[in-house]
């Protein structure tokens, strides 16, 4: 139906095990990345404040975008962090991947963790109207107050919440 280098729409003919057929509009969406920076005392997260047109409201998230065309997704995580906030990643490690839209998109995303970062700049200035490094604890409130409200950065904060929580205990008899 469209394709441009950010996303494709197609109609799909669909026939269920039961015999059910539909047409089902399907949008494939490049790979994009995000990355939860945390500072080194692991008990602040990075932040960016932006305003997303699709939705009308502006949000805290992390950063994050496409990986570029044969780029590795770690670099373009770690680049995307670096464009969006001015500070660079330390100590990225992949944690997962997930499709945040599975009835309707394939649109693959992987979630990186960067223990500390080094400011090296300001962020590209149409990236982000303010960054900022926030407590955990009042990431998980914003995220109550609807101020986050991307897969991802609700996924990342609620990784490093249980991380850091202590382990579950066994029950006394």
């Amino acid at each position: 139906m469209d394709e441009n280098r950010h996303i494709r729409l197609s109609v799909a003919s669909v026939e269920l095990p039961n015999g059910v057929e539909f047409e089902q509009y399907v949008f494939r969406i490049p790979r994009c990345v995000m990355t939860l920076v945390l500072d080194d005392s692991g008990e602040n997260v990075l932040l960016i404040w932006r305003h997303r047109f699709v939705i009308d409201q502006w949000e805290w998230e992390v950063p994050g975008g496409y990986v570029d065309p044969d780029e590795d997704p770690a670099a373009a995580a770690a680049r995307e962090a670096e464009e969006e906030t001015g500070w660079r990643p330390r100590n990225l490690e992949f944690l997962f991947s997930f499709q945040p839209m599975i009835g309707s998109a394939d649109a693959p995303q992987d979630l990186y963790l960067a223990r500390g970062a080094d400011l090296v700049g300001e962020p590209h200035v149409d990236e982000a109207e303010a960054v900022r490094w926030v407590p955990l604890g009042e990431a998980q409130r914003l995220i109550q107050q609807g101020e986050i409200v991307g897969a991802a950065t609700i996924m990342g904060i609620l990784h490093a919440l249980a991380a850091r929580a202590p382990a579950a205990r066994p029950a006394r008899r």
